[in-house]
């Protein structure tokens, strides 16, 4: 009789040839796809070239995307982008998607149809988590590893522990995945879910689209997980059908399996949710606010929160509204395809009517790399996964996290707020 296995267990035993793994197990798996960005894939390509073969191991199963730097903000970016295109270019690496064509990695690949249920995928990205939303295994590597599975398209893991977390009942109000998401690393920290799969399933999967699933399963890495994955449904069966040709197996934690710890969530009565610096442990419910907390700039975007639902919701406030004047209101769609339904909808001309700066699908002012630096001092409310000290800018800046929601309304008041304080009441029920 077979043993029970999690989601994540029946994923690695699959791609590792095996019948059962166990937490702990140290496996080589195969690979369905190899992911790099401008920052971390020139490192791999150098450690590539020393292995000192003339090939990749499948060019179709390798995807390098520029978008940290891009476009480039200086000449050693330039530099970085170079070599990778050149690498893409020899290789003939089919998803290389240049400035144009690009955008952020974790939002382009699942557009692109290039991640289906089942697939095992590694990213030298922190947030390749995200594609757990897809019911896949995708995890963050280092350069060196991504070099080694270019080449023979096998990398080794550890098999995580699981935490498995039941949500049921229905989003209200203003509140989204992002405020889910918050609120579990608020209640288990950012340690958590160290080298843990967070596993996600029950009733309350049906209240959430797949941008609020994406936006979870993003910030699994911010809870020290090895992976977030979803348990697949009709909805993601649904987005895999409108996005991908790919063949897909859909693998369900089986009923009796073993988990370090189960948690039971009624979405239900999750607030918006705001994480203080300088962790995204650090959260408040918007109603614990007390004080006003004035900002200075307001990022709306990312590869947590820049879909087409999040700019939807941030221009149903925004509509008829100014910035507050003296604050900078910075939004960049995610990927190309997100930013064209944007202009068809109308939502980019409600945002510049506004007073807000609308960039091209770039990583940049999420990790302080370009396009919205703070300076000394200065507070932002963001959208994005991370608030470490200088994440944005300066070491003495600070970065406050939330959905856009909360981000847009307090893009308008001037502090940290949200759509009610505007007179805007969310549905009830979602």
């Amino acid at each position: 009789m077979a043993k029970p296995m999690t989601m994540s267990q029946k994923i690695l035993a699959y791609h590792a040839g095996k019948e059962y793994v166990e937490p702990g197990d140290l496996i080589f798996a195969n690979v369905d796809l190899v992911l790099g960005n401008d920052v971390t894939t020139p490192v791999a390509i150098k450690e590539f070239e020393k292995i000192g073969i003339d090939r990749v191991f499948d060019k179709d199963k390798i995807a390098i995307v520029p978008d940290h730097f891009t476009p480039n903000k200086d000449i050693k970016s330039a530099q970085q982008c170079k070599m990778v295109r050149e690498f893409a270019k020899k290789y003939e690496i089919t998803n290389y998607f240049e400035v144009g064509e690009m955008g952020i990695e974790h939002a382009l690949l699942p557009e692109k149809g290039l991640v289906v249920p089942g697939d095992l995928v590694i990213g030298a990205d922190s947030h390749t988590c995200t594609y757990g939303a897809l019911g896949s295994f995708s995890t963050g590597i280092g350069s060196t590893d991504m070099a080694c599975a270019m080449a023979t398209g096998k990398c080794w893991f550890k098999v995580p522990e699981a935490i498995k977390f039941v949500l049921y009942g229905k989003k209200t109000g203003w509140t989204s995945g992002k405020d889910i998401i918050l609120h579990i690393i608020g209640m288990i920290g950012v340690d958590g879910a160290l080298y843990k799969s967070m596993e996600y399933t029950g009733e309350g999967l049906k209240s959430l689209s797949m941008d609020d699933r994406f936006t979870i399963a993003n910030m699994a890495i911010e809870a020290g997980a090895k992976n977030g994955i979803f348990e697949v449904d009709e909805k993601t069966i649904e987005y895999v059908k409108q996005h991908s040709t790919k063949p897909y197996t859909i693998f369900k934690a089986d009923e009796d399996a073993e988990y370090s710890e189960v948690f039971e969530i009624d979405i239900s009565k999750i607030r918006p949710t705001v994480a203080f610096p300088h962790l995204p442990e650090n959260t408040k419910t918007i109603d614990e606010i007390t004080e006003k907390i004035y900002i200075d700039q307001v990022v709306i975007g990312s590869c947590t929160n820049g879909r087409i639902e999040d700019l939807r919701i941030a221009a149903k406030i925004l509509k008829g509204r100014k910035v507050k004047k003296g604050l900078r209101c910075i939004i960049f769609p995610a990927t190309q395809n997100i930013y064209k339904q944007a202009l068809k909808e109308g939502l980019i001309e409600i945002f510049i009517d506004a007073g807000c700066v609308v960039s091209t699908p770039t990583c940049g002012p999420c990790l302080g790399g370009h396009m919205g630096i703070l300076a000394d001092g200065e507070k932002a409310l963001a959208t994005t996964n991370r608030n470490f000290v200088g994440r944005m800018g300066h070491p003495n800046s600070e970065v406050y996290l939330s959905s856009p929601a909360i981000a847009a309304a307090s893009a308008v008041l001037g502090y940290i707020g949200s759509p009610e304080e505007l007179g805007m009441k969310g549905d009830e029920e979602q």
